[in-house]
C-alpha cells in the first residue's frame, strides 16, 4: 500500500522545494485520500495556523485536512495572540515549535515566511504569500491530472494578473513538464526571479511563454485558469486595475478559441463578470469546484508527508 515519503527539505515555502518525484508522490497520495484508500492516523499532532490574510478554502481545508489525519489545529489569530502585539517572529516560531509538529503560515512578506523557518524546529508550510502560493499550484496539477491522467502535451494557460498564483503555477509547471502560458497586461508580469528559475529547469524555452494577448494564448490551450484582478493588499489599487485588465476577462469567445477538451480553472474567490463571466464558472467546462476540493486532498498528503 502507498505510503507518505519523508521529504527531502523540512519546510515548504516554495514550489522548487519539492523535486518532480516528490510532487508525483504528494498527488498519488492525495489520489488515494481523496478515494479513501488510504486512511494514516497522526493523533496527537498538532498544525498550528498563523494567518495575517483572511482565507476560506486555505483555512477551512488545513484544518480538515489535520482532522482527517487524526491531529488537531490550532488557529492562532495575529488580533489575539501577542503576534499582532509586535512579539518577535524568532520568539514565536520557537515557543511554537515547542507546541505544534507543523505550522502553515498565510503572510504578506516571503521574507516573514522564511524568518519563521530560520526559527522553527518544525516543519513551516507556505500557505500563501505575495510570492507564491504553491498548496494551490498542489491542487491545481492534481486537478488537471484527474482530467487528463498525465501531464504529457498539456499546455496551461493562465490569463490575469502575474501574481503569486501565476509564479507558483508556472513553477510547479516547470518541474512537471508542462507548458504554461501567461497572459497579462503589460507591467503585471510574473515574478522576473520567478520567469529566470523556471526557464533554468525547462528543457525546451518555448515551454514558458509570457504575453499580452489572451487570445493568442489559449489557442491549443487544455487549462484556461485566471484569478482576480486584485489581490489582498492591492484594495486601493483596484478601480486602477480593472480598467487596465479590460479584455482580459475569461469568457465564451475565449473558451471556443482552445481545445475542445479544454477545462476552466479558478482558485476563487471569483468575482463574476470582471476576470471571468458567471456563465463560463457555471458551464460543463468548469472544474472550479473540483480544483478547491482538491485544496484539501493535497494538504493531507502535504502534511502526512511532512509528519512522516
Amino acid at each position: 500500500m502507498l505510503r507518505p515519503n519523508k521529504l527531502a527539505k523540512q519546510n515548504f515555502l516554495s514550489s522548487l522545494d519539492l523535486s518532480t518525484k516528490e510532487i508525483i508522490h504528494i498527488l498519488e497520495l492525495a489520489k488515494n485520500f481523496k478515494n479513501k484508500d488510504l486512511n494514516i492516523d497522526f493523533k496527537n499532532k498538532v498544525l498550528g495556523l498563523i494567518f495575517d490574510k483572511s482565507s476560506t478554502r486555505t483555512r477551512v481545508s488545513f484544518q480538515v485536512a489535520m482532522s482527517r489525519l487524526g491531529g488537531t489545529t490550532i488557529d492562532l489569530n495575529p488580533t489575539t495572540s501577542q503576534i499582532g502585539r509586535g512579539e518577535p517572529i524568532q520568539d514565536t516560531a520557537r515557543v511554537l515549535s515547542r507546541y505544534c509538529d507543523v505550522l502553515a503560515i498565510r503572510t504578506f512578506n516571503q521574507s516573514v515566511l522564511e524568518e519563521y523557518a530560520k526559527w522553527s524546529s518544525k516543519p513551516v508550510v507556505n500557505a500563501l504569500t505575495d510570492l507564491e502560493h504553491p498548496c494551490q499550484a498542489l491542487a491545481d496539477f492534481m486537478t488537471m491530472k484527474e482530467e487528463f491522467i498525465d501531464f504529457e502535451n498539456i499546455v496551461l494557460t493562465f490569463i490575469g494578473d502575474g501574481n503569486n498564483v501565476a509564479n507558483s503555477l508556472i513553477l510547479c509547471g516547470a518541474l512537471l513538464g508542462v507548458e504554461v502560458r501567461i497572459a497579462c497586461p503589460a507591467g503585471f508580469e510574473p515574478s522576473s526571479v520567478v520567469i529566470k528559475k523556471a526557464r533554468k529547469i525547462y528543457d525546451n524555452d518555448h515551454m514558458l511563454k509570457i504575453c499580452n494577448d489572451p487570445a493568442s494564448a489559449v489557442i491549443g490551450a487544455n487549462v484556461i485558469y485566471t484569478d482576480v484582478w486584485s489581490s489582498m493588499g492591492e484594495e486601493n489599487q483596484k478601480e486602477d486595475k480593472d480598467k487596465e485588465f479590460q479584455g482580459f476577462t475569461v469568457d465564451n469567445n475565449l473558451i471556443n478559441m482552445a481545445t475542445r477538451d479544454v477545462i476552466i480553472m479558478h482558485c476563487l474567490p471569483a468575482y463574476r463578470s470582471k476576470e471571468i463571466t458567471n456563465e463560463v464558472i457555471e458551464s460543463k467546462k468548469s472544474r472550479i469546484f473540483e480544483q478547491a476540493e482538491n485544496r484539501m486532498h493535497v494538504q493531507q498528503a502535504l502534511l502526512s508527508c511532512l509528519l512522516s
